[in-house]
């Protein structure tokens, strides 16, 4: 533990067990003329205000995002202006519109075009419906912003592979040629996402000791010493008893929900919870109820509602309640009102399942996520899941908790008995680069990334606001600006790519119809002259595109404007 430290992370006392039935570098070559032009051409608001200023120099002192004493954390979401809103659904309407006359016409003018989603020698189609009509109406036209091919490490720049279309996006062509990008557009935190350095470098030795593969599930002959010493080191770092890894981080969440719930039982969610989280709640079997996104006093209506009603036509008590929530939001870039969750937790004796995906690595002095953000004992959470693919450059995702419940998820989750284990590269790069955030290796290289990537992210999204975009989100290393408009989504992303810059746009069913956004996604691998460029580039396109249309515009929040939502 350094001394910035917040959080206690003893160890954790035995509570109630969960299986119990409890109710209540320089600038990118190539990207600018050169490295002094970037910095002396700085964005439209280069300064960092005063109160920014003191943000950064907290961070810097403390060694990254951390809540302050008792301060009050707001998520601000600022309403979409009216005009935005009207001029949004419209288009959406003229391309829903235009895309079904032309099915009208074609199914009856062209009818070999549309064999696929007929009836053929009595077999229904495969893909018919809504879905299909997104996808060749909407989706087609945008298609090249997505899926763009990369050829090398995924770290402060990329190298794109050009591709063009002669079908209007149906098929691509390689054209042979490359691009180099800044990258604003991969979960690479804290910058470990490299081919050379400490990492790389035991990653190649351990594939000279222990070749690429395990051969076979934990269950069977996968086990190796890696696998158990990269175990004992997460349970270390997140300050639980035990813990358990898993190959896929998606599987982490989807097969291990049913193997702590099942019918009888009652999942508690948060709306905009992660996919592979709604999934495993849906195979598990248990009852879902779900929140307002962030509500305490929604999430407590519910936990009375429940706990008075019981179980559907029986009314008998549930076996047990379990409140699932993230970390750090994904796609709208905020945290969760841990304090808030965790005194309800205390009130109404419900088990918390904590997705720490996006936060573990990244948040908090000590990069042991939204715990150490914002100093609470772990042992307040029952269940820390969380993904090695965002902070750490590697793959596959763990589970931290009391050693009973490890024990039991080893038997029942679907991951740890069929699923093949984590390859020795992969394990190496866990254990080396959670080793360096610990500080166990490589010096204060890793309170140096984390104090990096809050440096980043504060100033980004602090600049971003005062030049009048509408902002999402919290103090956290994702930024998401809103588009709004369909037709902003590839817009956007085409002159950030002729800016040499990469980003990700994402739009409806991701997100709700009216809140298209891009997403960038800061690193400790940037310096401030990727920043300060990429910061100015934003703002060109931002004029170029209209999309500064907050009623906000950086000064103090207008009555009206905007919701706060406090976290006490």
């Amino acid at each position: 533990m350094g001394k910035g430290s917040r959080a206690h992370f003893a160890q954790p006392v035995s509570s109630s067990d969960l299986l119990s039935v409890p109710v209540v570098d320089g600038a990118p070559i190539g990207l600018y003329k050169s490295q002094t032009d970037a910095a002396s051409s700085k964005p439209a608001a280069a300064a960092v205000s005063s109160s920014a200023s003191e943000s950064l120099a907290a961070d810097d002192e403390l060694g990254g995002f951390v809540r302050r004493g008792n301060e009050e954390l707001e998520h601000c979401i600022e309403k979409t202006p009216l005009h935005v809103l009207i001029t949004t659904y419209l288009s959406y309407f003229i391309l829903i519109v235009t895309g079904h006359i032309r099915d009208f016409f074609g199914f009856r003018l062209n009818p070999e075009a549309f064999a696929h989603l007929r009836n053929k020698n009595c077999y229904a189609p495969l893909n018919s419906g809504f879905d299909t009509f997104y996808h060749r109406r909407l989706y087609v036209r945008i298609r090249d912003v997505f899926n763009r091919p990369i050829t090398n490490v995924p770290g402060r720049t990329l190298t794109l592979l050009e591709r063009d279309s002669k079908d209007y996006n149906k098929t691509f062509t390689l054209t042979g040629t490359t691009r180099k990008v800044l990258n604003l557009s991969s979960y690479n935190y804290l910058g470990f996402a490299q081919n050379e350095g400490p990492c790389a470098d035991a990653v190649e030795a351990a594939i000279k000791k222990y070749g690429v593969q395990s051969g076979a599930s934990r269950f069977d002959q996968g086990t190796l010493d890696l696998h158990l010493e990269a175990e004992n080191l997460v349970a270390r770092f997140m300050g639980k008893e035990a813990a358990m890894i898993v190959s896929m981080g998606f599987a982490t969440n989807s097969t291990t929900i049913p193997s702590l719930v099942s019918k009888g039982s009652l999942i508690i969610s948060d709306e905009l919870n992660h996919s592979s989280l709604v999934f495993g709640a849906r195979v598990s079997g248990a009852a879902i109820r779900v929140f307002k996104h962030n509500d305490m006093k929604d999430l407590e209506q519910v936990l009375r509602d429940a706990i008075a009603q019981g179980q559907p036509r029986t009314h008998r008590p549930w076996k047990k309640i379990l409140v699932v929530v993230e970390g750090l939001y994904s796609m709208e870039g905020n945290i969760c009102n841990l304090p808030g969750i965790v005194a309800l937790r205390n009130k109404y004796k419900f088990y918390l399942y904590l997705d720490e995906a996006h936060s573990v690595g990244a948040m908090g002095p000590n990069g042991r996520g939204i715990c150490d953000y914002y100093g609470i004992d772990p042992s307040n959470v029952d269940i820390l899941m969380g993904t090695f693919t965002k902070s750490f450059g590697a793959a596959g995702g763990y589970l931290a908790a009391n050693k009973d419940i490890i024990d039991h998820m080893r038997f029942t989750s679907h991951s740890n008995i069929y699923a093949e284990s984590i390859t020795p590269p992969i394990l190496q790069q866990i254990i080396t680069s959670m080793r360096i955030i610990m500080g166990e290796e490589h010096g204060n290289d890793g309170r140096r990334r984390i104090q990096q990537l809050a440096r980043n992210s504060k100033y980004f999204c602090s600049e971003l606001k005062r030049m009048g975009f509408i902002v999402y989100g919290s103090d956290s290393p994702v930024v998401p600006l809103l588009l709004c408009h369909p037709a902003k989504i590839p817009a956007f992303s085409r002159e950030m790519l002729k800016r040499n810059i990469a980003v990700v746009v994402v739009g409806y069913p991701a997100t709700p119809i009216i809140t298209s956004r891009v997403r960038f996604c800061i690193s400790a691998a940037h310096d401030m002259g990727d920043i300060e460029y990429a910061l100015q580039q934003i703002s060109e396109v931002g004029d170029m595109l209209m999309l500064k249309v907050s009623e906000e515009n950086g000064e103090h929040l207008k009555k009206g404007n905007v919701e706060k939502k406090k976290i006490h």
